[in-house]
């Protein structure tokens, strides 16, 4: 028998938006709006993640359309934004999800991260992440935000429960 995993509990996995799914910056022009590149690998991975039935989230202290239209194209199944208390946050995705926080997977990079890190069964900070997250994380991913970090948190979570051949088939690895 297999010994069980931190990966095996988790049922969801929340991501901060910006410095995790994109690198932090912001981008302003001529037209209303802004403009956030997201990591076309960080996609793949949340669609494996969704494939082994990991349900999958956003949670960001800002709001703007660029989020929510990712939030879309991705298909995710909570998008909480504008939460300057991450922690209330975290509790309306976790009721949206019907999960314990012990079942959850958070992914940040900066302060306001710190305290939702504190309180899930798997806390994750990006390669770039402020110290601070670094020092309370469970593991720090080799990339930085917005550069494949989530795609390695996928691959790693679906590694350790044993679920990646099983996602990866259609790509005849």
């Amino acid at each position: 028998m297999n010994t069980p995993t931190p990966a095996d509990r988790i049922r969801a996995v929340l991501l901060d938006i910006d410095g995790v799914l994109t690198d932090g910056r912001i981008g302003y022009g001529a037209e209303p709006g802004e403009v956030k590149f997201f990591d076309v690998r960080d996609g793949l991975g949340i669609k494996l993640l969704q494939a082994a039935g990991i349900r999958v989230g956003m949670l960001s202290g800002r709001s703007s359309q660029a989020n929510r239209q990712r939030a879309q194209e991705l298909r995710l199944d909570v998008v909480i934004e504008g939460e300057s208390d991450k922690v209330e946050g975290l509790g309306k995705a976790l009721a949206v999800l019907g999960i314990a926080a012990a079942e959850c997977c958070y992914m940040g990079d900066d302060l306001i991260d710190v305290p939702v890190l504190r309180r899930v069964g798997l806390a994750v900070a990006v390669a770039d992440a402020s110290v601070e997250v670094r020092d309370v994380a469970h593991r720090v991913t080799a990339c930085g935000g917005g550069r494949g970090a989530v795609r390695e948190l996928a691959e790693w979570l679906l590694k350790q429960a044993g679920r990646w051949q099983e996602v990866t088939r259609r790509y005849e690895l």
